[in-house]
């Protein structure tokens, strides 16, 4: 089986999180945490910061690793390595996605999540309730 090595940006503020809408391929229109997959040579951490730059023209700081996904879709094998951050501007263009959303803890189950990152749920809204 195919494996792809990814990662996401939990991008929070405040009490909410950031989460866009897949405007294309197999799951258009489901919700994902944005972020995209790690190249040759690059550390997931890298990787983050060149996906979140190119898909929402942000900067973001990388406050803290949260988990490592380990899911199996019918086509292939995905490892999805999770960090929480923060964005260094408030401005965000979304050049690949189709909507965005800030959810608060309570709003996170409103969205039909893609299954990998809807295992994070539980995850997110305990960071969140820390705070």
């Amino acid at each position: 089986m195919k494996h792809i090595e990814v990662v996401a940006a939990i991008i929070r503020k405040g009490d909410r999180i950031f989460a866009t809408q897949r405007g294309y391929g197999d799951w258009k229109d489901w919700w994902e945490f944005p972020g995209g997959k790690v190249e040759p040579g690059e550390t997931p951490e890298e990787a983050l910061v060149r996906e979140i730059r190119e898909e929402l023209d942000a900067e973001i700081r990388i406050d803290k690793f949260l988990y490592t996904v380990e899911w199996d879709y019918p086509q292939f094998h995905l490892t999805l390595h999770c960090y929480i951050c923060a964005l260094l501007q408030d401005t965000l263009q979304l050049n690949e996605h189709e909507a965005a959303r800030w959810l608060d803890k309570d709003a996170l189950p409103s969205v039909r999540w893609l299954p990998a990152d809807e295992m994070l749920l539980p995850l997110i809204v305990a960071e969140l309730e820390k705070n």
